[in-house]
């Protein structure tokens, strides 16, 4: 493995610069992000790894960008790229993919003895009876073509990705939803029957009419192929009548949006609500519990009190303190009523039999004595309970109380926003003035001077549209943790409470209250005038094609460079993180079809990362310090740790 990716740094650095081409707005181009590794058209990196996805069916690929955006496919950078995506938008992906018919490469003859050979030909015509495994073709179609919606063709792949997949297939570190035939398939063919299966394929020529057959009728009257879900579904939804809510249980459901619960309480490829997601923190993992009324192993059993007592002051139903990970630090603040209603949702929600799975932490944070301690120091509940519009007394406009009661309690934005001492307890003397997310990747920027993300737009009504977008006018946008925030949680907001928080961050930034500016974060660096050759060079292979040659993008769809705050501040975790991982902004309802930055930490090295963004951070007036190239070795360690 580690040899193909070094196979891959040696194709991507050395491949020639390539001529560039006007902007247009077609999905290709909005698919940057994709060909990035699986070539123009899709038609497959030259690796050997990256596979062709031309050509493929729609409801094939569909159903695998699910498999990875929801963890059932296992590939970090893919789950990255996808996560902030909605279904629609991935089916839009693959239909889009499913339409290119670029030619393919010639077959590879490979070294294969005649019996390993005929031995791979057998398994795919005709199959083992005697081990119980059925004819590839059965399935992929008598020509290997694939067949229509769901089969992929087998034809056209290279011998190393095909013995990686049916190895993940084996070892079960790749999954599909059940009944997962491929599975079951695998786990049964040999080391040595899986090289014989990949070496014939991959010396076989494509017919030059290939594409996927229609579904003869014996194949749709198997299970497979009966259970698999309808790939329409996230054009079309099946409309079935929902249960009619009260009003207090709608109010509940868009408290839930407001408060992301489902960002913390659903695992990817979970169910849900279900909970079984891990919190990475400092101190171990916090997995987030089942929610859903099930009376065993969710909240089935619990009051309205209950569910009080666990907002308010941190404590289960059995009066156990709960770990500070659950941010009952800001829930504190929100009212008896929203409260409430939040819980009167949850018990609409189907019961999920889940249990909840045991803390992973570190002796001594895992012990109650040890959050009796915390507690002690850093928290202690809002006395009474404060009204649904206020959060804060005085006599400021109700848009502002609006604003500070979201921001401060159900949003819970200062989580991630203000920096936290060593004990992990908020340190509000700098609320929201920005800090390093609690694995250290990415900087989540004060939401008062950094940026200046609210004060910078024409009008509240711009500001309002960001949050609930994730993306500006002039092409900036939110790109990881935030990008998830946008898909899940603020898209949904009113439009009145998108614009009570725009005024409570304006008018309090304006009046000062971040003057107390969090000192181990500085906004800019300064001027370094560092820009090296090699910087520069890299930047127009890979950058100036979108950005510009002069960091002034031409489009609106992409962000200028050239006097841009963003990417002068420090730390520079977020620059560093965009340019190896890429990645889309969220697909809202404002933007459905987001456009991709492609990831580069395949084809740039440490040093080259290194270069360009120096260059990026001192050119075209530009006063940002230099980046080393172990800054980005450590987000790569980072990222591959979280």
């Amino acid at each position: 493995m580690i040899a193909r990716f070094i196979t891959a740094l040696v194709f991507l650095t050395a491949a020639p610069a390539q001529a560039k081409a006007a902007f247009e707005d077609t999905m290709a181009q909005r698919l940057l992000a994709c060909t990035g590794c699986h070539g123009e058209q899709g038609r497959a990196g030259p690796d050997g790894y990256y596979p062709r996805i031309a050509g493929k069916p729609a409801g094939y690929l569909y159903q695998q960008l699910l498999n990875f955006r929801d963890g059932r496919r296992a590939y970090p950078l893919m789950q990255r790229l996808l996560a902030p995506l909605s279904d629609g938008y991935l089916y839009e992906i693959a239909e889009h993919f499913a339409s290119q018919r670029p030619p393919y490469p010639p077959p590879s003859a490979g070294k294969a003895s005649r019996t390993e050979l005929a031995r791979g030909e057998q398994l795919i015509r005709s199959g083992d009876p005697a081990q119980n495994l059925p004819a590839c073709q059965d399935c992929h179609g008598e020509r290997l073509t694939g067949v229509q919606p769901n089969s992929p063709g087998l034809l056209g792949l290279p011998r190393d990705y095909l013995n990686a997949q049916l190895g993940a297939w084996r070892n079960q570190q790749r999954h599909a939803l059940a009944p997962d035939c491929m599975a079951k398939v695998a786990t049964q063919l040999s080391v040595s029957d899986i090289a014989a299966v990949s070496t014939w394929l991959a010396a076989q020529p494509v017919p030059s009419d290939a594409q996927a057959q229609n579904a003869p009728s014996e194949l749709l009257r198997r299970d497979c192929a009966r259970a698999l879900p309808d790939v329409n579904a996230a054009i079309t939804p099946a409309r079935t009548a929902a249960p009619r809510q009260s009003d207090r249980q709608s109010a509940g459901e868009y408290l839930a949006r407001i408060g992301n619960c489902a960002g913390c309480h659903t695992r990817p490829g979970g169910l849900a609500y279900a909970g079984g997601l891990p919190v990475q923190t400092p101190f171990g993992a916090v997995y987030a519990s089942n929610l859903t009324p099930d009376t065993e192993t969710g909240i089935g059993r619990w009051s309205k009190e209950d569910f009080w007592r666990a907002m308010h002051e941190g404590r289960s139903r059995d009066d156990r303190l709960l770990y500070p990970a659950f941010p009952y630090v800001y829930f504190s603040k929100i009212s008896r009523a929203d409260s409430d209603a939040l819980f009167e949702w949850l018990q609409t929600l189907t019961p999920v039999k889940q249990p909840n799975r045991a803390n992973d932490l570190r002796w001594p944070y895992r012990t109650q004595w040890a959050v009796r301690i915390w507690r002690a120091l850093y928290f202690r509940p809002e006395a009474g309970a404060a009204p649904a519009a206020q959060a804060v007394a005085g006599q400021r406009q109700p848009e502002w109380q609006r604003g500070a009661y979201l921001v401060n309690g159900l949003a819970h934005c200062g989580a991630c926003h203000t920096p936290r001492n060593r004990w992990g307890a908020s340190d509000e003397r700098f609320a929201l003035s920005g800090a390093l997310m609690p694995m250290g990747d990415w900087f989540a920027p004060s939401l008062w001077t950094n940026s200046k993300p609210i004060r910078e737009f024409a009008s509240l009504t711009d500001a309002a549209r960001y949050l609930k977008s994730g993306t500006q006018t002039n092409g900036s946008s939110m790109l990881g943790p935030m990008a998830g925030v946008v898909q899940t949680s603020v898209q949904h907001l009113h439009e009145s409470d998108a614009l009570a928080i725009a005024t409570y961050l304006q008018a309090s930034a304006s009046r000062g209250d971040s003057s107390h500016a969090n000192p181990s974060t500085p906004t800019l660096s300064g001027s370094s005038n560092t820009s090296s050759t090699t910087g520069m060079q890299l930047y127009e292979k890979h950058c100036a094609q979108c950005h510009g040659e002069d960091g002034k993008s031409s489009v609106s769809v992409y962000p200028s460079l050239s006097g841009n705050n963003r990417v002068t501040t420090n730390p520079a975790n977020n620059m560093i993180q965009r340019v190896l991982y890429g990645g889309f902004a969220a697909s809202s309802a404002l933007n459905p079809r987001p456009f991709g930055m492609p990831p580069y930490v395949l084809s740039l090295t440490d040093s080259e990362a290194a270069e360009v963004l120096t260059f990026i951070r001192s050119a075209w007036g530009n006063q940002g310090a230099p980046i080393k190239a172990f800054e980005v070795t450590q987000q790569r360690r980072l990222s591959s740790s979280n």
